[in-house]
């Protein structure tokens, strides 16, 4: 029989006599003071007065801090959100990708071999979706080429790539430079070999197949249709596509590109027929589950499929642990145990997760280490997101997360609560600085609502931030190029106390991280770390 996980009760400090709030203000890191700094020209003065008057420190919030391969990486909000839930660093996404390819275990896969054993013996067609990105956000190019010569070298005959341009965590027009790279690999491979290896259909993320948690399963539909059914505008290669929809609609963001379909004589070059494989490149999940219900459930529902292929179908990494979706895929995921939700839970602390659709699963899937099932003692709240450029309205679902939050400490029901404000990343990925601004500031007019509530109970909250986005909104400081990608910045952790008299402190640790924030919670509710976990902030 397992042994329940328990924490140790605090000698030093007994616990928060009021509830215990963590504010993860998503997307909003600290950079120098600059044109593009969204989070500096705003008009925040909850923030300024909270940087001025309470303990503050830098957190490390990228790269190997958070698990992934080198400090160049700048991650992504499920990484990020792992760590603070798991209370230490996991290996993640590329890194686990990348070491599998390397070492050849993808390769040796029962599903790698599956997939191949079935374009052999149907001589058949191997086909790759995703992202077509070197940011290691969501995908890397370097995986995707690596499976295709793989393929060649193990004897499968035609491969198809049906591509989705990202300019969002990459150079917001770079989506030719990334097309011109795979056509050239390609060529060479198909070169003095019996082997034919094309791009099959593409667009936009925003448009197409990467939608998340529910939030717009047309975009799901139109890339069924695009990449599956063949169906669409059709064009002689994905350059003159790119080319020709950027003049016609004056598109600047590789993000939004309409849909397209390569053809031949009339014909798609890449249908996804029964018999055919199907990978789904990308290493993070929560873009990649809707697509692939799509491919795997037999009785799905959220939209008219037409025609589901017969394939075998399997993505990257098994993006949703407790729901097995999909079934079958490429890695093994990180197994990642001991978080703190499950501690808290184990010692009856009663627990909230608030925010909108889009981060949603951050505070819930992601923040208990890739669990979709709720903890004992768990309550979820979702608001549901708009379904527009958030640009167009940038204060997105703020105030309504502010009102669950309110709403909750004053029911006295909840001994830890966690809200994630969606603004600063989902507005810092449009690139419109002015909107960026507005987001930031939303933010910290939901701050001025909270926190006097939580000082009447006798709170504390510890404000953080899972990464940057808002923080640089030009590329390499030019006004005139929007940077649309998270960035390497640190983010801050201010601890909110008008309860203990300048008791509680936060102290400095090298290299602190995110990874530092479970067991500052744990220290707040009165127990010490476990012994598993990255070091507290907390100075008593």
């Amino acid at each position: 029989m397992e042994t329940v996980k328990k924490l140790v009760k605090s000698t030093k400090f007994t616990g928060t006599d009021g509830p215990l709030v963590c504010v993860v203000m998503d997307g909003i890191g600290l950079a120098p003071e600059n044109e593009g700094n969204a989070v500096a020209r705003a008009n925040t003065p909850v923030l300024d007065y909270l940087f001025k008057n309470y303990p503050v420190r830098k957190l490390k919030a990228h790269g190997t801090a958070v698990g992934l391969p080198s400090d160049e990486d700048m991650g992504n909000s499920e990484v990020w959100h792992n760590a603070m839930g798991a209370g230490q660093v996991f290996a993640q996404g590329a890194k686990l990708v990348t070491q599998s390819i390397k070492s050849g275990s993808m390769f040796t896969s029962r599903t790698w071999k599956e997939l191949t054993d079935n374009c052999r013996s149907n001589n058949s067609v191997m086909h790759f979706i995703g992202l077509l990105s070197d940011a290691n956000v969501h995908s890397n190019l370097d995986h995707l080429e690596a499976m295709i010569k793989q393929a060649k070298s193990e004897g499968i005959k035609k491969v198809r790539v049906h591509i989705l341009l990202d300019g969002r965590d990459v150079d917001p027009m770079s989506g030719l430079f990334y097309v011109e790279r795979l056509e050239k690999f390609l060529t060479i491979l198909n070169s003095g070999a019996d082997f034919d290896a094309k791009i099959a259909s593409g667009g936009g993320r925003m448009v197409i197949t990467m939608d998340r948690y529910g939030a717009n399963w047309k975009m799901v539909e139109y890339g069924w249709r695009t990449h599956v059914l063949g169906e669409g505008r059709q064009f002689k290669s994905a350059a003159e596509a790119i080319n020709t929809i950027r003049k016609e609609t004056n598109n600047e963001n590789d993000q939004f590109l309409e849909a397209f379909v390569i053809a031949e004589n009339g014909e798609p070059v890449g249908k996804i027929n029964d018999g055919d494989s199907v990978i789904y490149y990308n290493f993070r999940g929560d873009r990649a589950i809707e697509m692939s219900m799509a491919f795997d459930d037999a009785d799905f529902d959220k939209f008219d499929r037409v025609k589901r292929p017969d394939v075998i179908y399997a993505g990257m990494l098994e993006y949703d642990g407790d729901l097995h979706i999909p079934k079958k895929y490429l890695v093994e995921p990180p197994a990642i145990t001991g978080t703190l939700g499950e501690y808290l839970a184990n010692e009856k602390i009663m627990q909230l997760a608030v925010s909108e659709t889009q981060k949603f699963g951050h505070v819930t899937y992601f923040w208990n280490g890739n669990r979709s099932g709720k903890f004992e003692g768990e309550t979820y709240f979702e608001v549901p997101s708009d379904i527009i450029p958030y640009e167009q309205r940038p204060w997105m679902k703020s105030a309504e997360i502010a009102d669950a939050v309110i709403e909750a400490l004053k029911s006295g029901k909840h001994n830890f609560l966690r809200c994630n404000f969606a603004n600063g990343d989902m507005v810092g990925h449009t690139g419109s600085f002015r909107a960026a601004t507005m987001a930031v500031e939303a933010v910290d007019l939901a701050l001025a609502r909270v926190l006097p509530v939580l000082d009447a109970l006798g709170g504390v909250a510890l404000i953080t931030a899972d990464h940057g986005n808002a923080d640089e909104m030009y590329e390499k400081g030019d006004p005139s190029k929007a940077k649309t990608a998270h960035t390497l910045n640190p983010v801050p952790l201010i601890l909110y106390d008008n309860v203990s008299g300048g008791k509680l402190s936060l102290k400095n640790i090298p290299n602190a991280g995110l990874s530092n924030i479970a067991a500052t919670i744990a220290n707040l509710l009165g127990f010490e770390k476990h012994e598993s976990w990255d070091e507290s902030l907390l100075s008593l």
